[in-house]
């Protein structure tokens, strides 16, 4: 095969990759589709609606969440809005202590992807943020940003889900 030849298939190929666009699993774009709620082992997506109880988070730059504990009650849905206070990029990620340390890694590996999870805010610097979550299973869960190092440095935190009382009969 000649060079020309080479050369006019790997300009082809790639004028084909730009003419068709590239679907990347993640990005910067806000979720505009419906939410997938799917069951995870500390709960699911819940529905925004007047009257949630809202939980206010700060993230800070000297990679730290506060508060860094919230409690809630089996079944109660939750808005938290997520306010990063500095100058880096940070995410707020649910999940159980097994999960995000296997995120984690992934997220050290591949350090610019980016999610679009309901129970992920990404954040920009000096902007807020916000995530609406159903709590139907109690138990210990925790959060953590899962930018590059960030939990690793202490940037993580935990929620109680109290059981539901027994109903009387």
């Amino acid at each position: 095969m000649s060079s020309t030849t080479s050369r006019w298939r790997v300009t082809a190929l790639a004028i084909t990759l730009l003419a068709t666009g590239t679907a990347w699993p993640h990005g910067d774009e806000a979720h505009t589709g419906p939410v997938e709620k799917v069951q995870k082992p500390w709960g699911i997506a819940g529905d925004a609606r007047p009257g949630l109880r809202t939980v206010r988070i700060r993230m800070l730059d000297k990679l730290r969440f506060e508060p860094a504990h919230v409690e809630v009650q089996e079944g109660e849905t939750v808005r938290f809005v997520v306010t990063n206070t500095g100058v880096l990029h940070h995410e707020l990620v649910i999940g159980n202590p097994a999960d995000l340390e296997a995120h984690a890694a992934m997220m050290m590996k591949h350090p610019d992807m980016q999610h679009d999870e309901p129970y992920i805010a990404h954040v920009q610097p000096k902007k807020s943020g916000e995530l609406v979550w159903t709590f139907n299973r109690p138990g210990e869960f925790a959060f953590a940003c899962l930018v590059a190092g960030h939990q690793k440095a202490g940037m993580e935190g935990t929620i109680s889900v109290a059981a539901a009382s027994a109903k009387p009969k």
